[in-house]
């Protein structure tokens, strides 16, 4: 039986030529470089999940630096924001219990709670008169 030819492509620069099937066949000799295998990894140490508490807010008037609402949860704040005329009339701040201090929202925080409190429901002001 004869041999079958192939066009090999492989060559650089010089263009096709044609080889023996068995020559483009061939396997690479395998290297001697070590073969390596990672260790299998130590478990970690289970830690217990630290409890988060809820967030608090801080709603200010812009102009008269009045605080709105002090410490209170998210449900709050939306109501709080509910009576705001204008998402530019307050700043909005989240306590960060790490730092220990406030945090001003970004703009784009107090736009995402402005878009929401419409899901809050309307604080209650007492009645006047009644006691």
């Amino acid at each position: 039986m004869g041999r079958v030819w192939v066009l090999d492509t492989e060559t650089k620069g010089t263009g096709a030529q044609m080889v023996p099937l068995e020559t483009v066949l061939k396997k690479p000799a395998p290297s001697n470089e070590p073969l390596f295998v990672p260790s299998e990894r130590k478990p970690r140490d289970a830690k217990p999940a630290e409890s988060r508490r809820p967030r608090s807010f801080r709603v200010v008037d812009v102009m008269t630096r009045v605080v709105l609402a002090d410490g209170v949860g998210a449900r709050e704040a939306l109501s709080v924001l509910k009576d705001v005329r204008s998402i530019v009339d307050v700043h909005v701040f989240v306590w960060q219990p790490k730092a220990e201090k406030w945090r001003p929202l970004t703009l784009e925080e107090q736009r995402t709670m402005w878009d929401r409190r419409d899901l809050a429901p309307r604080p209650e002001h007492p009645e006047p008169g009644s006691g």
